[in-house]
C-alpha cells in the first residue's frame, strides 16, 4: 500500500490535508465531501489525538483497480476472472526475504480513533483485513469485517452468516477453542484485493494474493499467535476470537447507507499491536465509493463469470450506483438477448442483485448518469421494464424490504438499432482543457 501511496503522490493524484481534523465525524465528513467531487484519494497528516498519517479512498476508483490488476483493456471483470482462475499458483518461497522494515509495539489506543457516522457506537476499524486459518483444514482466509474499539484489550466484531471466517469461528467454538486472528490494516495491495474476492472455502486467499502480486511477498511471524503476516503491513493487530462469548456491538452505519442496530456480537481479545515506522492508517468510509468498488470486485466478477459461461456477447459488469444494482454491458447478438441476461443475473447472487440494467457497448457502465441516460432514451417504460415479485433478497432482511427484482432492458431495440446511434463530438477525448483555459 505504501508503494501505491507513493505512486499516487508522485503523479499528483493524492490530496494532502495538513490542517488538523478530528477523528470524530470531521475526517469522514471531509472524505465524503471530497468524494462528491472526484475520485481523488486523501492523505490526512494531522489527525487529532494521533501521530499517524491516515489515508482514505485509495481503492475508490475502478480505473485505479484496473491499473492495479493489469486490466489494460478497461474490462475489469474479464481480467479479474483470469487472476482468480484455478490455475495453480507458482510456488515461490515467501519466507526469509530480507527487508529493511522496522516495527514497534503500540496499543489500540495509539491507532487513530475514527468515528464515521452520526449514530455509530464509537470508533471503528473499517478497513481491517482479517487473516485466520481454518481449524479443520489449515486453509487461510482473508476477509473484511468491522471492529469496534472497546479498550486496549478488546474489539467487538460482526461476522456475517455467509462468511468463511464465521465457519472457521464456529468450528473452533465447537471445540471450545478461541480462533487466532491477525487484523491487517494497510497490508500490501494484493491482500486487499484477495480479501475482497469470492472464492471457494477450500481455496486460499493468501495464494490468490501471491498470484495477484506475481512476485514474492515478504512475510514475518506474529509475536503472540501462530500466524504469518505480510511484512509490509502498516499495522497488525494480533488476537483471538473468544468462544461462547457475545457482547453488545453497534449501532453502526454500514454499506447500504443505513444503520445496523446494537446486537450481541463476537469478541476479540487483543494480545498485541505492531506498527511500521511512520505508518499509514487506512480509513474506509462505509457506503463510500471505496467501499462499493471493493464490494463490487467480488459481486460483479461472480456475475460476469456466470454470464460468460452461459451467454454470448458479455463485455463487462459493474455495480452502480451501489452494490445492490447490477449493470451489464453486452454486444447484442439477437432479439431478447438482454432479457436472458437479466434472468441469469438474478439467479447468480441472491443477496445483492436487486436490480439489473442491461446496456450496449457505447454506454459507460461505471457512470450511472450514462446508464440512466440509456434507460430514458432506449428503454420503453411499457415494454422493457420487468418486475419479479416475491423473490427473496438480501440475507439480513426480516421485513422483506429487498424482496422482488427489477430488470431494465436499456439496449437499442433490436430491429431499429441504427435509429439509436448516439451523437458524438469528434476529438473530445483528446482535449486538454488546460491548453484552452487561462
Amino acid at each position: 500500500m505504501r508503494q501505491l501511496i507513493d505512486t499516487l503522490r508522485n503523479r499528483g493524484e493524492l490530496g494532502i490535508i495538513t490542517r488538523q481534523v478530528s477523528g470524530k465525524f470531521e475526517l469522514a465528513a471531509v472524505c465524503q465531501a471530497a468524494q462528491r467531487q472526484s475520485e481523488m484519494p486523501l492523505l490526512f497528516k494531522n489527525v487529532e489525538g494521533s501521530s499517524h498519517n491516515v489515508v482514505t479512498n485509495i481503492y475508490g476508483s475502478r480505473n485505479r483497480l484496473c491499473e492495479l490488476i493489469g486490466a489494460d483493456s478497461g474490462f475489469f471483470c474479464k481480467r479479474w476472472s483470469e487472476l482468480i482462475s484455478h490455475e495453480p499458483v507458482k510456488k515461490t518461497s515467501q519466507k526469509n526475504i530480507e527487508t529493511n522494515i522496522e516495527y514497534e509495539q503500540v496499543t489500540l489506543l495509539n491507532l487513530p480513533q475514527i468515528t464515521y457516522q452520526e449514530r455509530d457506537a464509537g470508533p471503528y476499524i473499517t478497513s481491517g483485513v482479517f487473516l485466520a486459518n481454518d481449524p479443520e483444514s489449515g486453509v487461510p482466509n482473508l476477509s473484511f469485517h468491522r471492529a469496534m474499539h472497546v479498550n486496549e484489550q478488546e474489539l467487538r466484531i460482526r461476522l456475517g452468516t455467509s462468511h468463511h471466517l464465521t465457519k472457521y469461528q464456529l468450528a473452533a467454538e465447537s471445540q471450545n477453542q478461541a480462533l487466532e486472528v491477525a487484523i491487517l490494516i494497510g497490508p500490501p495491495t494484493p491482500y486487499i484485493l484477495a480479501a475482497a474476492a469470492t472464492i471457494p472455502k477450500s481455496d486460499s486467499e493468501v495464494e490468490l494474493a501471491m498470484k495477484i502480486s506475481q512476485e514474492p511477498i515478504p512475510m514475518r511471524k506474529c509475536k503472540f499467535i501462530d500466524l504469518e503476516v505480510p511484512a509490509a503491513s502498516e499495522f497488525v493487530i494480533e488476537g483471538r476470537i473468544l468462544p461462547n462469548l457475545r457482547r453488545p456491538e453497534g449501532p453502526f452505519g454500514e454499506f447500504k447507507g443505513l444503520y445496523i442496530e446494537r446486537e450481541e456480537n463476537h469478541v476479540i481479545e487483543v494480545l498485541g499491536v505492531t506498527a511500521r515506522a511512520n505508518p499509514y492508517y487506512h480509513a474506509l468510509l462505509c457506503g463510500s465509493p471505496e467501499d462499493m468498488r471493493l464490494l463490487e470486485l467480488s459481486v460483479a466478477t461472480q456475475i460476469f463469470q456466470q454470464l460468460s459461461n452461459t451467454l454470448p456477447g458479455i463485455l463487462d459488469v459493474s455495480c452502480v450506483p451501489n452494490i445492490m444494482s447490477t449493470v451489464v454491458q453486452i454486444e447484442q447478438q439477437y432479439e431478447g438477448h438482454a432479457r436472458q441476461v437479466m434472468l441469469t443475473v438474478f439467479g447468480v447472487n441472491h443477496d445483492y442483485s436487486k436490480s439489473c440494467i442491461v446496456v450496449d457497448d457505447d454506454v459507460n457502465i461505471n457512470d450511472f448518469s450514462d446508464v440512466y441516460w440509456a434507460c430514458m432514451m432506449r428503454a420503453s417504460a411499457e415494454n422493457d421494464i420487468s418486475v419479479l415479485p416475491g423473490v427473496p433478497g438480501f440475507y439480513r432482511d426480516p421485513d422483506r424490504d429487498h424482496w422482488g427484482r427489477l430488470g431494465i432492458d436499456a439496449t437499442k431495440p433490436w430491429n431499429r438499432r441504427e435509429k439509436f446511434e448516439r451523437t458524438r463530438v469528434p476529438g473530445v477525448d483528446d482535449i486538454d482543457l488546460s491548453a484552452y483555459l487561462s
